[in-house]
Parts: C-alpha cells; sequence; structure tokens
C-alpha cells in the first residue's frame, strides 16, 4: 500500500528536478533556448532565405565546441530537435 503511496510523489520528484543535461550546461541551456526561440519566431519564408548562409562568428564559435565535445552535442541536440524539426517540417524544409 505504501509503495501506491509513494509512486505519484516519485513521479512528481523526477518532474521537477532538472535533467543532468540543464544541470550539467547552464550556457548550452542558454543557447539551445535562443536557437529555439529564433525557430519558433521565424517565418517560414525567413527560414527558407536563411537556408544555406554561412554560421556567423558566434555560431561557427558554438559548431566548433560541439564538434569537440560529443556529450555537450548530444545535450544541445537533444534539446532543439523536436521545437526545430517540427518547425522546419511545417514549412517544408524537411519532407
Amino acid at each position: 500500500m505504501r509503495e501506491r503511496l509513494f509512486l505519484p510523489f516519485l513521479f512528481v520528484g523526477l518532474m521537477l528536478t532538472p535533467s543532468a543535461a540543464q544541470a550539467q550546461y547552464p550556457v548550452l541551456n542558454m543557447v539551445a533556448g535562443k536557437v529555439i526561440e529564433r525557430y519558433q519566431s521565424s517565418t517560414c519564408e525567413q527560414l527558407w532565405a536563411n537556408r544555406g548562409k554561412q554560421p556567423g562568428a558566434e555560431e561557427q564559435r558554438l559548431i566548433s565546441l560541439l564538434n569537440s565535445d560529443p556529450q555537450l552535442q548530444q545535450a544541445f541536440f537533444n534539446q532543439i530537435a523536436g521545437p526545430v524539426m517540427n518547425k522546419m517540417f511545417s514549412c517544408g524544409l524537411i519532407p
């Protein structure tokens, strides 16, 4: 009986606890939030126009950092994948 009462509290506790990636990479969370915001606030026309353009200096730094740390890369992609892919799909940027 105690286990039945304990499980809902455990679930709520786990939901309120930040994930390992969120706790480990606070700057990454900020950058991922900016990327998500940029995609969500952009129109499809803006995304199509920016397709294929060279990244700026700040973006290049982020790309080189992500290339050098596979764990950081995984945490970044886990955060942005859903919102960015949904926007790209709805704009016809991916099939």
